[in-house]
């Protein structure tokens, strides 16, 4: 066998490896339905000046039935078209059981001029572990 078809093999098995750990000891990506976003505010700070900043604060709750202790949101920010400015992932690296809420704000990456082009966005929890 040349090198780089053991070095192929050898990833694989380990990689194998690595997925029956996670398997085994029950860390599994949840369904984002495992999270619901029950408030949402998009909130300006400093409008109309080269420091103002925009961001999306908002409640999540874990409506499935395991503790979560970590959770991705996704916000995508619009301009006054409808057209997509910027997508941020944030996460939420809490334990939060089952019907419990917690606070999360994702922001816009630039400020001024930019930040005052936000007209709207939309969230979505990614996932959940």
């Amino acid at each position: 066998m040349d090198r780089r078809g053991f070095l192929g093999v050898a990833a694989l098995v380990s990689l194998g490896g690595c997925l029956s750990y996670f398997e085994e000891n029950g860390e599994e990506i949840t369904e984002p339905g495992d999270v619901k976003i029950v408030y949402d505010d998009l909130v300006r700070e400093s409008p109309g000046t080269e420091d103002e900043r925009v961001y999306v604060w908002g409640i999540v709750r874990n409506v499935g039935d395991r503790e979560l202790s970590y959770v991705e949101i996704r916000a995508t920010f619009l301009d006054a078209e409808g057209e997509e400015l910027e997508t941020v992932i944030e996460n939420v690296e809490e334990d939060v059981s089952s019907g419990e809420e917690w606070p999360f704000d994702v922001e816009f990456p630039q400020f001024g001029e930019a930040a005052a082009e936000v007209e709207s966005y939309e969230l979505e929890p990614a996932t959940g572990v």
